[in-house]
């Protein structure tokens, strides 16, 4: 069955992805911001809460548990650290040389290694578990309470990246942001 078109505006899929991106662009560019949400509950998640080991940083934004879940950090977006199709629009939206972006990639991945890797950490998730990867998306603790997705914007290793439905800490993000980049913190140096 044919998608209809009603004066001139997309429906379905694609008018939303649309909207989508036309919102993350405005808060990431502080023309707009997301005000907190209650805690999730995710009813049809099967999610576990328990603590889990790091095993293994992808990058600086994904991780590995023990128990072989990928975990992509809400919130976060870390340059790319190696080849790939990202890398190459990146590079073109932000007028950079890739071969920059790819170092910046891999502070931000030594950064979160740092951090998490052998270290046991608790997720929590928001209104949608995963992505289109079926990986966990979350909110990242360790056993002494750091909240791991802020620590890597405040201390200038990432960039905020709020996708809704995902937007419980988007204005913490953002502040921790505007913080390191003022403070010359990380990459910002």
């Amino acid at each position: 069955m044919a998608r209809k078109k009603t004066k001139g505006k997309s429906t379905g899929v694609k008018g939303i992805v649309s909207f989508i991106i036309a919102v993350v662009v405005a808060i990431i560019a502080g023309q707009m911001t997301v005000k907190h949400l209650p805690p999730a509950t995710t009813p049809t998640a099967q999610v576990d809460k328990s603590f889990h080991r790091v095993t293994r940083v992808v990058d600086g934004d994904t991780i590995v548990l023990d128990n072989k879940e990928h975990v992509r950090l809400i919130g976060v977006d870390t340059p790319e650290s190696r080849d790939n199709p990202k890398l190459v629009k990146d590079a073109k939206r932000l007028k950079s040389d890739k071969q920059a972006i790819i170092a910046m990639g891999k502070k931000a991945a030594s950064f979160t290694r740092q951090l998490v890797e052998g270290k046991t950490v608790r997720v929590d998730v928001d209104i949608e578990p995963r992505d289109r990867y079926k990986r966990l998306l979350g909110y990242v603790y360790l056993e002494d309470g750091t909240f791991v997705n802020e620590k890597i914007i405040r201390e200038g290793y990432a960039y905020p990246l709020t996708i809704p439905p995902n937007v419980r800490y988007a204005d913490v993000f953002k502040q921790a942001f505007d913080e390191a980049r003022e403070a010359r913190r990380g990459l910002w140096r």
